[in-house]
């Protein structure tokens, strides 16, 4: 899961490097992993990018070199691949004008596509990335078949449209090719931002307008653009949210500000199905994701949490209701409205530690959640406490927060999950591991309590989950969803079996990680060594 921003201001001598960081700086919360910025000023490309968080990565020398008023964002949060900021976006590829791309999801024909790029397309792919593969087929495509007409475009002069039909020939030849969950943006230098979405919709991706105040040689106000993983970046950064960019659809922002829109495959190939995960976790709730406020799905998840645990514990003694922060917090005010309980923050959390979703190893893991969390004794000393969590993966971080609820006095400590029980991995760019490290994985909600730790344990049920999310968009059609880490079926239809998820566990496993991490070290991760950072380079700027 990572986060993606795009932006093109019709003021050709406005600056968007400040506007991007603050927007990557609101999607953070998508991927702690590595940051980067690429923009496009005067012909030329200027590119930052490498390991940490957006504060780390980006100084005042950086910025001032990111010039242009256009420009991509990225925060990255890996599921495969190395930790190395070799592997870090935006991406980069020279021909045709200089294409940059970022990207958030996973694809699943990444051996084929490997090969296509490699073998028939006689490109150099440098990484393990398929972002880059995504940057290839697309910068490719570009510039053969029906994307000839882009070989005359001229940098910085506008599209005609040939040149949009070529983009969006090039976009279409993606979609044909790529198979799994992603949402993408392009800049290609000079010519135009552009923002696709796979067919399914697994991934988000919204755009949203604001006037400018530039005006064209007719005297009409221009509009700028922006492009995100979620609307909370489009709405702190000024913009007005349009809508979510359609499954299979393509959106063309050309660099006089014209917007151009497609559905670049057949309608039948295309079903919205959104990976419901974003509402369970990924997303902030401030956040609308297909019309949906993820605020509103996430109280619907707590109303419906309580009503099983009063049918499963209708003399249920709790005391006390108490989130896991942060995600859960919406969901647990719910829950204790509906049990007639109080709510209470028990937890204090150290901001300064990553999300231990995120790292690799149990005992990192573990040590982690101490220095994460810490509890308010007076609310847990003498009382049945009722802990509500978002969702529990492998059950470490589970573990060891209901271990401090005991250390802080609890008598009896539940559990609730406000997602279902998760027993199958992610394939769709969310790092689930492998089966066999999941807490739910053959256990059923007896044989995970007591596992963990707790008195009970009681998890949302999946028809529950989806209701939940659908009610809150004011809809009763029955809108699906993407469901894989909880029903084990995966909507983009290819064949999922046990070599794929043999191939999954040598790059999702813990030892996976840390050989990585340790290769990462070794090879000098921690220095600028493998990253492109085009601007600091006084050969690239010329001067």
């Amino acid at each position: 899961m990572c986060g993606i921003l795009g932006l093109l201001l019709a003021d050709e001598d406005a600056f968007v490097n400040q506007m991007l960081f603050d927007g990557l700086t609101v999607l953070q919360h998508r991927g702690q992993d590595s940051a980067g910025i690429v923009t496009s000023h005067g012909g030329r490309l200027h590119l930052r990018k490498d390991n940490g968080l957006v504060k780390d990565v980006f100084h005042t020398h950086h910025m001032v070199e990111l010039r242009g008023n256009v420009g991509l964002g990225h925060v990255r949060y890996p599921t495969a691949g190395s930790s190395s900021c070799a592997e870090a976006q935006p991406l980069y590829t020279n021909f045709p004008f200089g294409v940059c791309v970022a990207h958030n999801g996973n694809l699943t024909n990444t051996d084929e596509l490997t090969v296509l790029v490699r073998d028939k397309l006689r490109r150099h792919v440098n990484t393990d990335s398929d972002s880059e593969l995504l940057l290839n087929l697309f910068a490719d495509s570009l510039v053969s078949g029906k994307g000839e007409i882009l070989a005359g475009a001229e940098c910085g002069k506008g599209c005609d449209q040939g040149t949009i039909d070529a983009i969006f020939s090039a976009c279409e030849t993606v979609m044909n090719a790529c198979k799994g969950g992603y949402a993408g943006m392009y800049l290609i230098n000079g010519i135009a931002l552009v923002g696709i979405r796979d067919p399914n919709g697994i991934r988000p991706i919204v755009y949203g307008s604001r006037k400018s105040s530039k005006v064209d040689k007719d005297g009409v106000q221009l509009d700028d653009y922006c492009m995100a993983s979620e609307s909370v970046a489009v709405d702190t950064l000024g913009f007005n949210l349009v809508r979510d960019i359609a499954p299979g659809e393509a959106i063309i922002i050309t660099m006089d500000g014209k917007l151009h829109t497609k559905v670049c495959i057949p309608q039948e190939q295309i079903k919205l199905t959104p990976c419901i995960f974003e509402h369970v976790y990924f997303a902030r709730p401030d956040s609308i994701m297909d019309g949906i406020s993820v605020y509103e799905s996430r109280l619907k998840m707590g109303e419906k949490l309580a009503y099983k645990v009063m049918e499963r514990y209708p003399n249920h003694d709790i005391d006390v209701v108490i989130p896991i922060p942060d995600t859960s917090r919406t969901s647990a005010v719910q829950a204790a409205y509906i049990l007639g309980r109080p709510y209470r923050e028990g937890f204090i959390k150290n901001r300064y530690i990553a999300r231990t979703f995120i790292m690799p190893g149990q005992e990192t893991r573990k040590k982690s959640v101490r220095l994460k969390l810490n509890t308010i004794k007076s609310e847990f000393a003498g009382r049945n406490v009722l802990l509500v969590d978002d969702s529990i993966v492998r059950g470490t971080t589970a573990t060891e927060i209901i271990q401090m609820a005991r250390d802080a006095g609890a008598n009896k400590v539940y559990l609730t999950s406000a997602a279902p029980p998760i027993r199958f991995p992610n394939i769709y760019g969310i790092d689930i591991p492998t089966r066999h490290e999941l807490i739910a994985y053959e256990r059923n909600e007896e044989q995970i309590a007591e596992k963990l730790g707790c008195d009970w344990v009681v998890y949302q049920d999946l028809s529950d989950l989806e209701d939940a999310v659908r009610e809150s968009s004011g809809s009763t059609a029955d809108q699906a969803y993407e469901t894989s880490c909880f029903s084990g079926e995966y909507v983009t239809g290819e064949k999922i079996d046990s070599d794929y998820f043999a191939k999954l566990q040598a790059l999702r496993s813990d030892d996976a990680k840390i050989n990585r991490l340790d290769s990462a070290a070794s090879m000098g991760a921690g220095s600028h060594h493998g990253c492109e950072n085009l601007s600091n380079d006084k050969r690239t700027r010329g001067d």
